[in-house]
């Protein structure tokens, strides 16, 4: 048998040879392409420089100022206002919690329309998936600055700034979970009789739940810088305090607030870490079990 093989395998090597021969010699063209891409992506880039008016000359002048800025921050000093201003990080952390559960509970059911495995009709599907996409390019200054139109200056529209801003990006990140769940336990289910809820429910949450709850820990880290910015246009919180001191030339009390941001997105960051570990942990354990 292996010699039949290699006998039509002989046989036909030349005609393969010379079939693909520029694949073979490496004649493809594919470097002059490359080389192509590398020259209109460097002129762009430079034209870019050029009509943004980005000079070295102009950031080198301007060392000196930034310099200056922080010899004025040390000492980071609160200016008699602690008290004022962990309140104000407090409440920054609660638009960034409410914001970001706010999202999830949202996300949740449109991550699976959004979902091909589970929706069949596909226009249902493409108008679920553009409209995520439609959410999520507004960027969370944007929300804030409508939802501030819309219900008045304060942490309520920060709140809800967050929860726009996320619930089309936790959505598509569960849509693509539910796409890539294994069949076996959603086969399973339907073998054994369930329905459409059914399969759901036991066959392909619990094996997104994990990724779900990873997902949130992450989305409540980054928008608690988030809820810091739009604090500066009237969402409430550290931001307008920060803003203020900025404005106002007053560095200790701005290098305080911006120490106190820091410290509390390094302490979110290392207990999201561990918890975010420990639910993969468990994800992974049940998959060997």
């Amino acid at each position: 048998m292996s010699r039949g093989l290699r006998a039509q395998f002989l046989a036909r090597r030349d005609a393969v040879a010379e079939r693909h021969a520029q694949v073979l010699d490496g004649r493809t063209g594919g470097r002059g392409v490359t080389v192509a891409l590398i020259a209109v992506s460097l002129a762009v880039y430079v034209f870019g420089l050029y009509d943004l008016g980005v000079a070295p000359a102009r950031l080198w002048s301007g060392l000196g100022q930034l310099g200056t800025i922080v010899a004025l921050m040390i000492p980071p000093s609160p200016g008699g206002h602690l008290a004022l201003y962990v309140a104000a990080l407090g409440q920054t952390l609660s638009i960034a919690l409410i914001g970001t559960l706010l999202a999830a509970i949202l996300s949740l059911p449109f991550g699976f329309l959004a979902a091909r495995n589970v929706v069949a009709n596909r226009v249902l599907h493409v108008i679920t998936r553009r409209g995520l996409d439609t959410v999520r390019t507004v960027d969370t200054l944007i929300w804030a600055l409508i939802w501030i139109n819309v219900v008045g200056l304060g942490p309520f529209a920060g709140a809800l700034a967050i929860a726009s801003s996320d619930f089309g990006a936790l959505a598509k990140l569960m849509s693509e979970a539910i796409e890539t769940a294994d069949r076996k336990p959603v086969e399973a289910v339907q073998a054994s009789g369930g329905g459409k809820l059914l399969t759901i429910r036991f066959g392909i949450v619990p094996q997104i739940l994990p990724v779900y709850a990873s997902q949130i820990l992450y989305f409540f880290e980054s928008n608690t810088r988030s809820a810091t910015i739009i604090g500066i246009v009237g969402a409430g919180g550290i931001g307008l305090h920060l803003y203020e001191q900025i404005r106002v030339l007053e560095w200790q009390q701005a290098s305080f607030l911006i120490l106190m941001v820091l410290v509390t997105v390094a302490a979110i960051d290392l207990v999201s870490q561990r918890l975010r570990a420990a639910i993969i942990g468990r994800r992974d354990l049940g998959r060997r079990g």
